[in-house]
């Protein structure tokens, strides 16, 4: 076989395996989100939040076509745009024109700005966007969940994106312009497969919504004292957990973009192998913690924290040793159970479905933890060739607890707080105009009758939600009692208050 065959079976191995891997993370992935949303919150909202996750996707799918891929990667033929924003390709307009058989461009050509390209970039967005669904589930207006969705995948995520992946990046692991090194400290951040880009932004931006919106009716009494609130179908929440840990596997691997050499094959299969360690680890350390505290089992617990040692080793899934991933699962663990209880009954802040604890802390995690751990050559096996440089063991441009200098680990944590700071601004201002022009959330009386039979004229289970007599709210014996996936195990807690009951029979 020549060099062009060679090429050519190299191309079409690299294509096939990003689209499978954008596959994975758009489909598994996107039903997992709407099925654990759907299942966290009460019944009688399932219907709209299901609908939500899916107009995550369409809304997405314009707004990243029309605008965010430009933003992220966009740049003219043989150049590079500046280190905040793309500025090229809007509307796929260059992409289409190097995604053909006869195209003649030396440098950008299909291999690096083809249709595969944009689409796998565009389930990462999807995944950012759908986060904040949950966030404000049960109360937030169809029309500003749109908004939002278009603003964010068009926008706020493509931004981030461009900073960090982008060969011209300010932030980028990828961009040697600094004399062959990245522009920050000739080192540029670890985040191979977004835990700030994706999960850190989507986390932040939940906050903002959650914080913004305010907290559902009856959240909080008139003291600030935490009323419990159950979501309706722990199965729904268990499907979704399989699913997006499935997902995962095309969301981590896939990063690598390549697998048709010896040497990227080996980094996407460690990157499968450490995905699962920490997933693995971070579960069995909220299982049995949880029993150690209350002598019962907790199930969704159980899946949180599956899903918070997903989140915890995007950033360094290749670049750290198996028994390192079990650490970052055990301490993601830890971080999700803190900070969900932090944010509602120290923040005051309700998340139906705990994102910002998954996402935003959790994905501080990931990114302060290539900084601690990452494994001196396999920061070269993966960066080396890029803004790292070939002297990565010679410069001790890995984790300081390798005896790295701390360079790595300063990069993180300038990326964590810039993304901090941009998401924070921009969706801050965009839910606070919301809310200022009231059209942020929905009247006080279809967000107690339920958004399915006031905004759908229809339940998710029909005949399964009755009204009851003399209640106020849906259920059995009237009232709302819904959780989020904090389940009161914190010293604050106290299930007793509320006077309300499980919809559907709740979750324990």
């Amino acid at each position: 076989m020549d060099g062009t065959a060679k090429a050519e079976v190299g191309l079409s191995l690299d294509v096939a395996f990003l689209l499978f891997s954008a596959y994975l993370v758009f489909g598994p992935m996107q039903l997992g989100f709407a099925l654990l949303c759907a299942g966290a919150i009460r019944s009688k909202n399932s219907m709209n939040v299901l609908m939500k996750n899916i107009l995550d996707a369409c809304t997405g799918a314009i707004g990243f076509y029309l605008f965010g891929y430009a933003f992220a990667f966009g740049h003219q033929a043989n150049k590079t745009s500046n280190a905040f924003i793309g500025d090229y390709n809007f509307a796929l307009s260059y992409t289409t024109q190097v995604s053909n058989v006869n195209n003649t461009i030396s440098y950008d050509g299909f291999a690096t700005q083809g249709w595969h390209v944009f689409f796998f970039q565009w389930s990462f967005c999807a995944a950012a966007t759908t986060i904040v669904s949950g966030a404000v589930a049960e109360r937030c207006t169809f029309q500003a969940y749109l908004a939002y969705a278009f603003f964010i995948s068009s926008f706020v995520y493509p931004v981030i994106v461009h900073w960090v992946w982008s060969a011209s990046g300010w932030l980028s692991a990828f961009n040697t312009s600094n004399n062959g090194y990245a522009l920050i400290l000739q080192t540029g951040a670890i985040d191979f497969a977004g835990g700030g880009v994706v999960h850190l932004t989507g986390g932040m931006a939940a906050l903002m919504g959650a914080w913004i919106i305010g907290p559902r009716i009856g959240r909080f009494d008139a003291s600030g004292k935490v009323n419990e609130m159950k979501g309706h179908s722990a199965t729904l929440v268990v499907m979704g957990t399989f699913l997006l840990w499935f997902g995962f596997y095309g969301f981590n691997p896939g990063s690598n973009l390549t697998i048709s050499t010896k040497a990227s094959a080996i980094v996407v299969s460690r990157v499968a192998v450490t995905t699962t360690l920490s997933a693995g680890a971070a579960g069995l350390t909220g299982l049995f913690w949880r029993y150690m505290r209350t002598s019962t089992w907790d199930t969704v617990l159980v899946c949180n924290c599956c899903l918070a040692g997903l989140v915890g080793i995007t950033c360094s899934c290749s670049v750290v040793e198996p028994w390192a991933a079990l650490i970052c699962g055990f301490v993601a663990a830890f971080v999700f159970i803190g900070f969900e209880y932090v944010v509602l009954y120290k923040m005051k802040i309700d998340d139906p479905v705990s994102a910002v604890a998954l996402h935003l802390f959790c994905g501080v995690w990931a990114l302060l933890f290539p900084g601690l751990l990452a494994q001196p050559s396999y920061v070269e096996d993966v960066y080396g060739a890029y803004g790292f440089g070939k002297d990565v063991q010679g410069s001790k441009k890995f984790g300081i607890l390798y005896g790295g200098h701390g360079q790595v680990l300063l990069c993180q944590v300038i990326e964590a707080l810039s993304i901090c700071t941009w998401v924070g601004i921009m969706m801050g201002a965009f839910f606070a105009i919301l809310k200022l022009a009231k059209r942020l959330r929905v009247p006080v009386d279809q967000e107690l009758a339920g958004l399915d039979v006031s905004k759908h004229t229809n339940e998710a289970y029909n005949g399964a939600i009755m009204p009851a007599a003399g209640g106020g709210g849906y259920g059995s014996n009237g009232g709302d009692r819904t959780s989020a996936f904090y389940t009161g195990a914190g010293p604050a807690a106290d299930t007793s208050t509320g006077g309300g009951h499980a919809t559907n029979g709740g979750y324990e």
